[in-house]
């Protein structure tokens, strides 16, 4: 087994200045998280949301004391198409454009596809695949005049079989197939839409929800040894949101290091 440590974080270089963000599920330490900050870093300015009030507003709390004045945040259940249409009115409102989405915001659970239950079922549907597509029609109707970028989180569960995620892997490959017909779609309004792919970001939340022993099993499927840093992943959301990505269009990036 390969063990290979993560490498430095790699600085900001202005790939997103004077670009504005709106980054959804960006309270915490997971992947939105982590885009927020690379973005910030980067040079954008970012309206974070997430469903979770306290702790959403905690996170602009930190970051506002390092990037002053570019962090806005605004509470956003993506279930409810009255939030969502809240959440896009507020990024226009406090940033006076739109140049980027992210959508991040994503639930999953285990449970073996004998005994889910239909709320198990639509409730991650619900978050997951109907989420991102709420918001990406949200953001086409406002940058359908101005062009701009949106990057889903997929997973590659949507790829690849395991045990247990069967609701989860159904919305992740939906959320591939949603952003690979969007892009075609949105093409017209000079509007790239592409995804990532990741494999296993650690972070505190996801350690206290996956069953014991099944992140050491999945850590030990990875070539380099490890889990991603969940700024290892933000790393390509900054790349696909950057104009390095300009030729790129309904592409599902693999953020991954997996073998057989």
């Amino acid at each position: 087994m390969t063990n290979v440590e993560a490498p430095a974080r790699v600085p900001g270089h202005g790939l997103l200045d004077g670009r504005t963000a709106v980054i959804t599920a960006a309270a915490g330490a997971g992947i939105g998280g982590a885009t927020a900050r690379r973005f910030l870093e980067e040079g954008a300015r970012v309206l974070i949301s997430d469903a979770h009030p306290r702790r959403l507003k905690e996170h602009e709390g930190r970051l506002s004391r390092e990037f002053e004045g570019a962090v806005a945040s605004a509470v956003c259940d993506v279930t409810d198409e009255s939030q969502v249409r809240a959440l896009f009115e507020t990024a226009v409102r406090e940033h006076g454009r739109l140049d980027v989405v992210v959508n991040n915001a994503g639930l999953g659970g285990t449970a073996p596809l004998v005994d889910m239950t239909d709320e198990q079922w639509a409730k991650v549907l619900d978050v997951t695949l109907n989420g991102t597509f709420r918001c990406t029609r949200a953001a086409l109707r406002r940058m359908r005049d101005t062009g701009g970028v949106i990057v889903n989180n997929a997973s590659v569960v949507g790829w690849r079989a395991q045990a247990g995620q069967a609701h989860y892997a159904a919305a992740k490959a939906g959320v591939m197939a949603l952003t690979r017909c969007a892009a075609v779609e949105a093409a017209a309004y000079g509007v790239r839409i592409n995804a990532v792919s990741p494999s296993l970001a650690m972070h505190p939340h996801l350690a206290k929800v996956t069953p014991p022993g099944l992140l050491e099993e999945l850590t030990a499927r990875e070539a380099f040894g490890r889990c991603a840093e969940p700024w290892e992943v933000a790393n390509v959301i900054v790349f696909l949101a950057s104009d390095y990505s300009s030729y790129m269009t309904g592409e599902v990036v693999s953020v991954s290091n997996q073998h057989p």
